[in-house]
């Protein structure tokens, strides 16, 4: 029944009014004939009853056939009109990468040439507001790029426990202290991308805290269905206001988000099947990451965001404790409960 349903979204309304009609047609003196055939009192209906069922029949197929072009009707409006704002998305996505940041390019480079010509501390500030506002809107740039550039067709399988390990050993400084709890794999239905989100996260986290030392605590819990990365912070945590944006899908010129990087990690995640979810209270913020789970060992497996393989052995526990070297990373280092310390 789903088959026949969809093929008749296919046609167009007279043709679905004809099958409609043309069933009917057959539909009455079947009845008829298996109502006289199974009721002891029924007798058959003679010509003029059939002919006033088939007269029903085709006062319905108009009505069919009315309804169904309205809704075709509509359904081509909002095609057109997804189209047309798909056409409008490219182009300005296209304009802004590539025409507005080749106008930036063009004023930082300008900026630092400038930099040897001001001798005052007041332009020198200046030329470094104008420096820093013209990295952030190429950065918002490059991370448009990533959105478009992802295809859910091309997922294959990622463990993200590499990922994860990548992404804090890129965010890592001076004032930033960050633990890793995760078990030796956990392989998600991804690709390569699946890194943007993941890094997205922690930049955002240590951005928008203002607390002398950033602590971030990150952990993986995995099943066989699902793999959830987990990311509490010690900042301010994320506005009521900019959750519900991301909970209502939609920016107004009252309410919407401060950055693009929330929208990234939303939009990333679900374009690889995940969802995102927000949990903030007085102690700062914990962003969820959920992915569908999959198993290693087939071909096109994907070990890392950049592509790489890495080889982890699991330890007794199956688990990860993340702790803290001089060197700033961590050191696997085996507990005597049967865990084992992990690197980041």
């Amino acid at each position: 029944m789903k088959d026949i349903g969809r093929e008749l979204l296919g046609r167009s309304p007279f043709t679905v009014a004809v099958v409609y009609f043309g069933f009917g047609i057959v539909w009455v003196p079947a009845i008829d004939r298996l109502l006289a055939t199974t009721v002891a009192t029924a007798e058959p209906t003679g010509a003029a009853g059939l002919a006033g069922g088939w007269l029903l029949v085709a006062l319905s197929a108009l009505v069919v056939y009315g309804v169904a072009a309205h809704h075709y009707g509509r359904a081509d409006d909002a095609r057109r009109e997804l189209e047309t704002s798909n056409q409008q998305l490219q182009v300005l996505s296209r304009v802004f990468r590539h025409n507005v940041r080749n106008d930036l390019n063009v004023v930082q480079g300008y900026t630092n040439l400038l930099e040897d010509r001001v001798d005052d501390e007041r332009s020198r500030r200046y030329l470094e507001t104008i420096q820093e506002t013209t990295d952030d809107v190429v950065a918002i740039s490059e991370k448009l790029r990533v959105v478009e550039d992802v295809s859910p067709t091309d997922r294959t399988r990622v463990n993200l426990v590499d990922v994860v390990h990548e992404a804090v050993d890129d965010v890592r400084a001076a004032g930033v202290d960050i633990t890793v709890e995760t078990p030796s794999e956990a392989w998600i239905h991804a690709d390569r991308s699946v890194g943007y989100p993941v890094r997205e996260v922690f930049e955002n986290a240590i951005a928008h805290n203002d607390k002398r030392v950033c602590r971030l605590d990150a952990r993986i819990d995995a099943d066989s269905s699902a793999v959830c990365l987990r990311v509490r912070d010690n900042g301010p945590g994320i506005p009521e206001s900019e959750q519900a944006v991301l909970r209502a899908e939609e920016e107004t010129p009252l309410s919407h988000a401060s950055s693009i990087g929330l929208w990234l990690v939303k939009w990333m995640c679900e374009l690889h099947g995940g969802t995102v979810r927000f949990d903030v209270t007085d102690d700062g913020t914990t962003v969820q990451l959920r992915f569908r789970a999959t198993k290693p060992g087939d071909a096109g497996t994907v070990g890392t965001a950049d592509g790489g393989r890495t080889d982890g052995g699991r330890t007794d526990g199956g688990r990860t404790e993340g702790k803290k070297t001089d060197g700033g990373r961590m050191d696997g280092k085996k507990t005597d409960g049967g865990r084992a310390d992990g690197r980041a």
